[in-house]
């Protein structure tokens, strides 16, 4: 009489889904827009950085206007994030997924995620949600 055993393995899974990929464009010198990727990859996030001279033709390409550009454009699932938003805001956006083309804290906050201390909250600005006519709300008050 043959006998069989059969193997099981499993895979232990996180209680929480990945999430997605972020893509950064970054000028080669900005220590800030470093300190942002560092902010999101503690909060589980994967960063792809891409350093670039060229940051006008990325901004173009993504649809962001002077008062709503900041240091460094950021991609993540087809969303736009412009500079130092706060990683707790980019997960609501891709929970909640409203009809935008992104999320911005336009100019440089020294409040902000790469712009203080490491731990510190967000303080003092505003991240706004934009459109594709440029039009924008606030999405998180700090």
């Amino acid at each position: 009489m043959a006998t069989t055993t059969a193997t099981v393995s499993s895979t232990k899974q996180s209680a929480q889904p990945l999430k997605p990929e972020v893509v950064m464009y970054k000028p080669p010198t900005c220590d800030c827009c470093t300190g942002w990727a560092e902010h999101l990859r503690k909060d589980g996030f994967t960063v792809v950085v891409h350093k670039r001279d060229d940051m006008d033709v990325i901004k173009s390409k993504y649809e962001v206007t002077d008062k709503l550009a900041s240091c460094h454009t950021a991609i993540v699932d087809g969303y736009v994030i412009e500079g130092h938003v706060p990683a707790a805001d980019v997960e609501r956006l891709l929970k909640e997924r409203p009809d935008v083309v992104g999320l911005t804290a336009p100019g440089m906050p020294m409040k902000s995620p790469g712009m203080q201390t490491v731990g510190q909250k967000p303080e003092a600005y505003d991240v706004l949600a934009f459109d594709k006519d440029g039009n924008t709300t606030v999405f998180h008050k700090y």
